[in-house]
């Protein structure tokens, strides 16, 4: 068996998408926290917690909510073969929560914004490109392959399953 494996980075996060009736919970980043613009709730998974309750205790630190009945939807990587680093995002949405929305919440301002109004917000390339998979039934994975001398993606494959 090869050790190869060892030698490879690998940094988890998560994101969680919540839906309210026809309106989903979003939050605008300011540009000095990075990654600008409208995006569901999530971060970093701590060693040695799940990655669902990982992707629990963001939301709750990001939005003050206490969310339950998570479903997992699906996992968006980015693959550094240079540098040897796997970056995973676990996503899961959800429509069970209960609690108030902070007041003055750390990751930027929380907004219940209709889906169908979604698409006008300023995102992320990569987080537009997974927004409407996370509403839609089935799983996903999406693999983006980074080239680290070009600083880019060079290679995106999204594969979906239904139910």
């Amino acid at each position: 068996m090869s050790t190869e494996w060892k030698e490879i980075e690998h940094r988890i996060y998560t994101m969680c998408m919540i839906q309210d009736g026809d309106k989903v919970l979003l939050m605008k980043r300011p540009n000095h926290l990075g990654f600008p613009g409208y995006l569901a709730p999530g971060g970093k998974v701590e060693f040695p917690e799940s990655i669902v309750h990982g992707t629990a205790r963001e939301v709750k630190e990001e939005t003050g909510l206490t969310v339950s009945n998570l479903i997992f939807k699906g996992l968006d990587e980015y693959v550094n073969p240079k540098e040897r680093v796997r970056y995973m995002v676990f996503n899961y949405w959800t429509d069970t929560f209960e609690g108030e929305l902070l007041e003055n919440p750390p990751e930027g301002a929380l907004m219940w914004v209709p889906i169908d109004e979604s698409e006008n917000l300023p995102m992320q390339d990569w987080f537009r490109e997974r927004f409407q998979l996370l509403l839609e039934p089935g799983t996903f994975e999406i693999q983006r392959v980074w080239d680290a001398d070009l600083d880019k993606q060079v290679a995106m494959t999204v594969t979906r399953t239904r139910t």
